[in-house]
């Protein structure tokens, strides 16, 4: 599937510095004083028919009609990009450009068209790193790449977090799925670590975790695509955990309760996260293409390839977190 038209009824949408026009300036004659506090100005801009306020218009009520109707592409995955684009990532969108600042690097190295799989460190004790990364590939790349990303059992085992992960791309963290989104030329996300990342203990912040058994090693491997390696910086501050409660994680049916310096203590409030700065690097690719024929089959091979993006992203980290200005810069 290629990129999903970008709605342009979203104001906060991806393409909105590309819209040209003035937007209801309202020119006064000599002598003329505006009124009001603004809201006759956007008044004026219906009543005088402004061309971007009706296109958004018209976009929004376009936008329903097709929803009512059925009338929207979705892939063999339940992928709706229409409503990723313009509904799913509209709340994210002010975490990432005003709460975590996320600055993008290195988003040449992500192909503008065909496969790659992206590897990234995983932390935060919530995943909003994936979510970030999701949104900093379709807002901030050139040509808008989807980030289809392979997920824990866990989230397709809870109804309405399922259906919403499989509308926005996702898919379970499997060989099968991983081979088939590559071979059809997607953008494709894995964050090996699991739990075991996202969980641990803010003492270890920044210390990659296990990457399992070198399944999306293999999978690369097989379709030919590049390896991205990614060091995400930032995450790690947003819940710091240190400490957990076993017998709420097993009442809920969750890996681990957390327990950081604002929640449970305040309640709702503990859920907000930490306003700490991010960096997200896409490192340069690392080639699959040119190992020898039968190589995805090779135990040695794949593990010696995970080995290598395993440590590239753990360097990654370590020279970002110098570049960074300050945790809350």
């Amino acid at each position: 599937m290629t990129q999903a038209r970008i709605l342009s009824f979203d104001p906060d949408g991806p393409r909105r510095s590309r819209r040209s026009g003035a937007r209801g300036s309202g020119s006064t004659s000599s002598g003329d004083v505006p009124r009001g506090n603004g809201d006759e100005s956007r008044n004026g801009d219906l009543a005088n028919g402004d061309p971007d306020v009706l296109a958004r218009l018209g976009n929004a009520v376009d936008f329903v009609r097709r929803r009512l109707s059925g009338d929207y592409p979705v892939d063999e995955f339940g992928f709706d990009p229409e409503l990723l684009d313009s509904v799913l990532m509209a709340p994210m969108r002010p975490l990432y450009r005003s709460w975590f600042r996320v600055e993008a690097r290195g988003l040449h190295h992500v192909p503008g068209e065909g496969a790659a799989l992206v590897v990234a460190n995983h932390s935060g004790t919530i995943a909003v790193d994936a979510v970030m990364t999701q949104l900093a590939l379709l807002d901030e790349h050139p040509d808008h790449r989807h980030l289809r990303m392979l997920g824990a059992d866990l989230v397709f085992s809870m109804p309405f977090l399922a259906e919403l992960a499989r509308k926005a791309g996702h898919t379970l963290a499997c060989m099968a799925d991983a081979q088939r989104l590559l071979a059809e030329g997607e953008v494709v996300g894995v964050w090996p670590e699991g739990f075991k990342g996202i969980g641990k203990p803010f003492a270890e912040r920044y210390k990659l975790q296990r990457f399992g058994r070198g399944g999306f090693v293999a999978a690369a491997v097989r379709t030919g695509a590049p390896i991205i390696p990614t060091a995400i910086v930032g995450a790690e501050e947003i819940y710091p955990k240190i400490g957990e409660i076993p017998l709420l994680a097993r009442l809920f049916g969750m890996p681990y309760f957390p327990v950081t310096p604002t929640f449970p203590w305040l309640g709702p409030l503990g859920a907000v996260p930490l306003p700490s700065k991010w960096i997200i690097e896409f490192g340069e690719p690392i080639r699959t293409d040119d190992l020898p024929e039968g190589a995805a089959d090779d135990p040695m091979t794949i593990l010696e390839m995970t080995d290598r993006v395993r440590e590239t992203i753990q360097q990654g980290l370590y020279r970002v977190l110098v570049d960074r200005p300050g945790v809350f810069g």
